[in-house]
């Protein structure tokens, strides 16, 4: 009978344990199945970024979890095969962008990998179109012939013109890091600033000669009515004409002025020229009047820098031609 108790506490112990090692290795087995839940934050380069809870180990494995694929100009940071930690942040970036983050890391070698990514903001770009004003150049014409007394005239005020140009502008933190031109085009021309130089008249006297005067016999008594202007020196692109309805649109030589032309006397002239103004033409002193003109007319075609000298007949008009004459304007 005794017997037959101890084998039964026997067989009570027997199971006890077996059960107590089945619920050890049962727990083991469970707690190995458990795996650790993260939240992790996923940022992307065009700034879009999301939440996610895995129980993912790495970077790659989030990856592939959430249907996440490189790029060939993306890169991801931490590096694919690092273990993740609670609040972690997986930045994707563009290739090109990784040198504003090489830029931190060089102000010191032991700056976190996370103070970098944290620091580091993208680069945007702008397009801006701007006006800019272009300089004018003033241009010297020197007429003294050699002599030390002058004096200057401005001939042609200068006037900035103005040309748009068109920027590719990248900012990082709102400053402005890199500036590129994509196009420009000049909206107005510049008008460069023309002075005369030139030698000062010595007259004392209405009869005596104008030093600076071109010593020419003139017909009409044109060189005593500039006695004392000093003249400004131009170079006028020089036509002629006649009376004919083909040169005037009329035949009967009536000028702007109420004058009638008189051939090699009688000039057409822009506005810039008032009626009556005087102009002595070097090369046409061998003609008629000695090459002293009359601002007598005007002309549709005639602007500031254009003359018409008119002439006896249509056929000496033409065989005139057109060319660039330096005149001596008194005005």
């Amino acid at each position: 009978m005794e017997k037959t108790k101890n084998t039964s506490h026997s067989i009570k112990r027997i199971t006890f344990i077996t059960i107590v090692i089945s619920l050890f290795f049962g727990v083991g087995v469970i707690a190995g199945n458990l795996k650790t839940i993260n939240n992790i934050k996923i940022a992307f380069s065009n700034n879009h970024e999301m939440n996610v809870v895995t129980t993912k180990n790495t970077v790659e494995e989030v990856l592939k979890e959430n249907h996440i694929e490189l790029l060939e100009d993306e890169i991801v940071l931490p590096s694919l095969e690092t273990n993740l930690k609670e609040n972690t942040t997986i930045k994707i970036l563009k290739k090109s962008e990784m040198n504003t983050i090489a830029a931190l890391a060089a102000k010191g070698e032991n700056i976190p990998l996370e103070e970098l990514l944290n620091e580091y903001t993208p680069i945007t770009e702008k397009i801006v179109v701007e006006k800019q004003e272009i300089p004018y150049e003033t241009i010297t014409k020197d007429s003294t012939n050699g002599k030390t007394d002058t004096t200057s005239k401005v001939i042609q005020e200068g006037k900035d013109g103005i040309q748009e140009i068109t920027y590719k502008i990248k900012y990082q933190n709102e400053i402005e890091i890199e500036r590129e031109v994509i196009s420009s085009k000049i909206i107005k021309e510049p008008i460069n600033k023309i002075v005369q130089v030139q030698g000062k008249a010595s007259v004392t006297s209405r009869g005596e000669e104008r030093s600076d005067t071109p010593k020419v016999t003139p017909t009409g008594g044109l060189s005593d009515k500039v006695v004392g202007i000093t003249p400004t020196v131009v170079t006028l692109n020089t036509s002629a004409y006649c009376s004919c309805s083909k040169c005037c649109g009329k035949s009967n030589g009536v000028t702007a002025s109420g004058e009638r032309a008189s051939a090699w006397y009688t000039v057409a002239a822009g506005s810039k020229y008032p009626i009556g103004t005087i102009i002595y033409i070097p090369a046409l002193s061998g003609k008629a009047n000695g090459g002293w003109f009359v601002v007598q007319d005007r002309g549709g075609a005639i602007s500031s820098n254009k003359l018409d000298v008119f002439v006896g007949s249509h056929s000496e008009a033409l065989q005139f031609g057109r060319k660039n004459l330096e005149c001596y304007i008194y005005m």
